[in-house]
């Protein structure tokens, strides 16, 4: 029972720290490629790198057990709801306008 708790807490907290991994190397990608000379380039191979990482991350944390996958899973989407917000409040993001304004 304790043993269940322990690897379900050590789930989360890698899923945590898979989505400060995948978001915070997206962060990263974004201020290189502004400068690159290849920008899609970076991207692509952004991409691919932190999709790898995260893909194995999952496969590695959740063994035979879907809860811990799950719990991981619990812990990406938490940290993507925290870049999210701390990007909103420092004002990093705008909203998407597609039609001229009048």
């Amino acid at each position: 029972m304790m043993h269940d708790i322990t690897l379900g807490l050590l789930a989360w907290l890698a899923g945590i720290l898979l989505g400060a991994v995948f978001f915070g190397g997206l962060w990263w990608t974004v201020r290189k490629a502004v400068a690159a000379k290849q920008p899609a380039l970076w991207f692509l191979v952004s991409l691919l790198l932190r999709t790898g990482i995260t893909l194995t991350g999952f496969y590695w944390v959740a063994g035979d057990a879907w809860q811990r996958l799950v719990l991981c899973l619990l812990g990406f989407v938490m940290m993507r709801m925290l870049v999210v917000r701390l990007s909103q409040a420092k004002g990093l993001t705008t909203e998407a306008c597609h039609a001229p304004e009048s």
